[in-house]
């Protein structure tokens, strides 16, 4: 039974337990999907934003944390753009549209590369929230199409600055034609929203297999990074039998780029490919390939549940 969520009427999904979906198979039998998340940020100099060291969190200028943040657009990107061609690998890069404007190298390589390319925000320093619909109608028009005409890609996914939305956000870009979100990471599976604007589903992000909680939030090492991606692997993989699962890394080049820890994400990418029956993909083509297979018969199946 679909139970009610009470007081929740404001949430854009319903609640609807794994066990009780119909299996997902993904293209060529494979059991599992990975795809990478590769964080591609730019921020305010004069703004409080993701740090390092709190301690200076609040002065105008910020060396210390702009410096640390900055690396990522001048040296990690390119590093973690070599060990990605190395492993055949596309990842999603889930970018500002300001780094089009000042970073747009990235985007000429990225495209050399045939990644995919999600919106992300204007930057990440401003969260996204506290806009009237009106607000946040133009906003996300000149995130998105800025990032198009950039690009050459109309992006198809968004991922919020520090995962923020307002409850309009997913309603919005579902009438722009975006068609999936990956804000809620409360899942192993893609499914649903319960929207009337378009179709729209969320795909699985992480926010615990995630460089910056990991190695800033709890300063582990990178032998336990390589650890936790490889055991967070083997139980999806187990898992996979039974029903397809979605298995996403979230990285950011300020972080895994820096030389002392690439190698462990060079390690984690490698046991990975060792695995038969595993789909390396991309949030895009998850999202292609669910909406195309399931999003129908998902939607149905939550319809037709008694609350």
């Amino acid at each position: 039974m679909l139970n009610k969520m009470k007081n929740k009427e404001s949430v854009p999904f319903k609640y609807w337990p794994i066990i009780k979906r119909p299996k997902i198979k993904w293209p060529n039998n494979a059991r599992l999907a990975v795809w990478i998340g590769l964080n591609i940020e730019s921020y305010d100099v004069d703004k409080p934003s993701t740090s390092i060291f709190p301690g200076t969190a609040s002065l105008v200028p910020d060396p210390l944390n702009y410096g640390w943040r900055d690396y990522a657009v001048r040296v990690g990107i390119w590093r973690m753009m070599k060990l990605f061609d190395k492993h055949k690998i596309r990842p999603s890069c889930l970018i500002n549209s300001d780094v089009c404007k000042f970073y747009y190298d990235i985007i000429e390589e990225g495209n050399k590369r045939d990644w995919v390319w999600l919106a992300h925000g204007k930057n990440n320093s401003i969260f996204h929230t506290n806009m009237t619909l009106e607000e946040e109608e133009k906003y996300l028009k000149d995130v998105v199409e800025t990032i198009e005409n950039s690009t050459g890609q109309k992006p198809k996914g968004w991922l919020g600055p520090a995962l923020t939305e307002t409850f309009n956000t997913p309603k919005i870009l579902a009438k722009m034609g975006l068609n999936y979100v990956l804000d809620w990471c409360n899942d192993d599976q893609p499914y649903p929203f319960n929207i009337k604007e378009g179709k729209m589903i969320s795909v699985p992000y992480s926010i615990e297999i995630n460089d910056i909680p990991l190695f800033v939030g709890k300063s582990l090492s990178g032998e336990n990074f390589y650890q936790m991606i490889a055991d967070q692997f083997d139980a999806l993989y187990e898992e996979s039998e039974e029903s397809g699962r979605v298995m996403a890394i979230a990285l950011h080049p300020f972080v895994v780029g820096q030389p002392f820890r690439i190698k462990y994400l060079d390690k984690a990418l490698s046991y990975i490919k060792q695995h038969k029956d595993v789909w390396i993909t991309t949030s895009d083509e998850i999202a292609d390939w669910y909406i195309k297979n399931y999003y129908s018969e998902a939607t149905k199946e939550i319809e037709d549940k008694k609350e």
